[in-house]
């Protein structure tokens, strides 16, 4: 649940989905300097304060963390970093979101490579995904698409990373808000045509809760991935995390013959370099 979001959470669902998740969480939190532990486009937010946000699971706003962090490995905010502007933003987002060899040896480029910069994945009533504009409090976002070769057996492995940048904190916040609204409301989504996602569950964590000392609010859903391409079903991971007006994640479409420790690999190791490089452009110099 997003960092705006009333902190009891007030639901059993989530509160027993995120225990679940927590396995995942606790090796981000081993990996956060964005080194290996061993060797799916970005949400749509509810704008802040405004009926739309998450419904049906203990809404309601709240005060935005301030000071420090209390954890050495989420730096204090540097609000005077925060970009004001697109182009801002979009500089910001070229520091920030990974190329193929910062996520594994094996990870290649996808055709297409980089999204629509203007775009907008939107998960209607039906929960099918579609296509629109930013919305308002989106000031610049960016996927890119990669994948692992199918070789000796094993099947291609389809991998997204992506970053977002809002004006401030609580607009990412309500982002990863969300993301858990969306998974509770549509444990079955379609992303196109031959392509689902199925059986989905999600946990989210703000920082301190569940071994998240890493970020300030996680949220992480997996599930299974079936496409008439690569058939199915198979392991999918989504993994976001936030600091300060930045959300960063990596989504992980399995395929026969890779484990759900070398997907959570991929997705940790991805995910866990976004953020480290969203803190050093973010964070407040030590001392």
């Amino acid at each position: 649940m997003g960092g705006q979001v009333d902190r009891s959470r007030g639901n059993a669902v989530l509160r027993a989905c995120g225990c679940a998740a927590a396995g995942l969480f606790l090796i981000a939190g081993c990996t956060a300097d964005g080194s290996p532990k061993d060797g799916a486009a970005s949400r749509t937010p509810a704008a802040p304060g405004t009926p739309s946000g998450p419904s049906g699971a203990g809404a309601g706003t709240a005060a935005a963390p301030s000071g420090g962090s209390g954890s050495e490995l989420v730096p204090e905010l540097d609000e005077s970093k925060q970009p004001k502007t697109a182009a801002e933003a979009r500089d910001l987002l070229g520091r920030i979101i990974v190329a193929e060899q910062a996520i594994g040896p094996d990870v290649v480029r996808s055709t297409p490579f980089e999204s629509d910069p203007g775009h907008w994945p939107v998960l209607d009533e039906g929960c099918v995904w579609q296509t629109a504009s930013l919305p308002p409090d989106v000031l610049a976002t960016s996927t890119r698409s990669f994948h692992i070769p199918a070789k000796d057996g094993r099947g291609r492995v389809r991998i997204n990373a992506t970053v977002t940048v809002h004006h401030n904190r609580e607009e990412s916040g309500w982002e990863t808000a969300r993301a858990m609204e969306e998974v509770l409301r549509c444990p079955g989504q379609k992303l196109r045509e031959g392509e689902e996602l199925k059986n989905l569950w999600g946990g989210a964590f703000y920082q301190g809760e569940q071994m998240n000392g890493w970020t300030e609010d996680a949220f992480t859903e997996t599930g299974e991935y079936v496409s008439a391409r690569d058939g199915g079903p198979h392991l999918y991971t989504w993994s976001q995390a936030q600091f300060g007006p930045v959300t960063v994640a990596i989504s992980a479409k399995g395929a026969t013959g890779i484990t759900r420790e070398a997907m959570n690999a991929l997705v940790v190791q991805g995910t866990s370099r976004m953020m480290v490089q969203a803190k050093q452009e973010l964070g407040k110099a030590a001392g």
